[in-house]
């Protein structure tokens, strides 16, 4: 890793387990001696809304924000939170998405449709992309509230830290009783392709 850092961002919505995501992203990035700053920014969170989440580590990091164009990795829960964190991603960044798709309001109440083809038109405008059903590999770990420890391992094959401090954090970051069940869903998320 260069003494600038990486820049992530999490974005999904409220429910989805992006909170315990930026933990154990912040967590792992502790242990291994790095300066981390993590800015949670909450929209409607508790009703389904947009959630993101900033997490930025380094030798030394000043800020948590991350701006249009500045994000190496952008973790991504659902695909329609994906393409509006879209503008963030670096020229050469990495977008991690789940293929689920999660209706907003005004797709449930009738007033729009769902986009169609996002992951399609992402890469159109040249994003690196890794698409995983997230939620298909939550459930075979054991439980679909392990979408989050999914989609970290999918990330963590794009991060300068040896799988083992993942597993190690896991560990240390989400109750005994669901140890084994997240480490399973991290292993799933890492092989992913």
């Amino acid at each position: 890793m260069s003494n600038t850092g990486k820049s992530i961002m999490i974005v999904g919505v409220g429910g989805q387990g992006t909170l315990l995501a930026s933990r154990v992203l912040g967590s792992a990035m502790l242990s291994q001696g790095y300066d981390v700053k993590v800015s949670e920014v909450h929209g409607m969170s508790q009703r389904g809304g947009s959630v993101v989440t900033y997490v930025r580590y380094g030798s030394c990091v000043h800020s948590p924000m991350i701006q249009n164009g500045e994000a190496d990795i952008i973790l991504a829960f659902e695909q329609l939170e994906a393409a509006r964190a879209l503008p963030c991603l670096k020229k050469d960044g990495m977008l991690v998405v789940n293929t689920q798709e999660i209706d907003p309001m005004p797709v449930v109440t009738g007033a729009a449709s769902y986009p169609q083809e996002l992951i399609a038109k992402m890469k159109d405008q040249g994003a690196h992309i890794l698409a995983l059903d997230a939620l298909k590999l939550a459930e075979e770990a054991g439980s679909s509230k392990a979408v989050n420890v999914v989609l970290i391992g999918a990330m963590a094959k794009y991060l300068d830290l040896d799988k083992q401090v993942w597993l190690d954090t896991i560990r240390t970051t989400v109750p005994k009783k669901f140890v084994e069940l997240n480490e399973k869903a991290f292993e799933l998320g890492y092989h992913a392709e």
